[in-house]
């Protein structure tokens, strides 16, 4: 179940209007800083990322299910599954019961796992092989999207940073 600031940060995100895969990113992180502290572990990155997706959808994020070539057919049926379970709920309110057996046993099951899968290499990796499968017209309009919703500040810091690291990977 995910942590009240999570909830609250994706609320927050919403009222700003933010997109529904920003909102899930917060249970996203939630996750995967739950794998760094050694509360339970994960196979993989994709694995967190799917488990803080479906915390979102119960909680009332309304992401989409992937689609029908990407994955299998039981994912998009869980996604789907889980939309319903957080279709009656706002994101403010709390998130919807498993059965304690069910629960337990998820739990107990993550908890045999390593923590590797949430490593600064392994989001890495992940983030860049997802990357590479989209084509780069996509890449491209998602980073104008991103420049232009930034604000002057948000540009302004952006650049300042570039410049920074463009200026410290010269010194070496």
């Amino acid at each position: 179940m995910p942590e009240q600031k999570t909830v609250k940060r994706a609320a927050a995100d919403k009222r700003a209007g933010k997109s529904a895969s920003t909102q899930a990113g917060e249970f996203v992180k939630e996750q995967v800083d739950n794998v760094r502290a050694g509360k339970h572990g994960v196979r993989s990155a994709k694995q967190a990322i799917a488990i803080g997706l479906s915390e979102a959808r119960r909680s009332g994020v309304a992401v989409k299910a992937p689609k029908k070539g990407a994955t299998s057919e039981a994912t998009r049926k869980k996604a789907a599954k889980d939309n319903a379970a957080g279709e009656h709920k706002s994101i403010a309110s709390k998130s919807t019961e498993s059965t304690s057996k069910r629960s337990r046993a998820s739990a107990n099951a993550l908890k045999r796992e390593g923590t590797a899968g949430a490593s600064k290499a392994a989001l890495s990796k992940q983030t860049k092989t997802a990357a590479a499968k989209r084509p780069a017209a996509s890449r491209s309009a998602a980073a104008k999207k991103a420049a232009a919703t930034k604000g002057a500040a948000g540009r302004s810091a952006a650049a300042k940073k570039a410049a920074q690291t463009r200026a410290s990977r010269a010194h070496h």
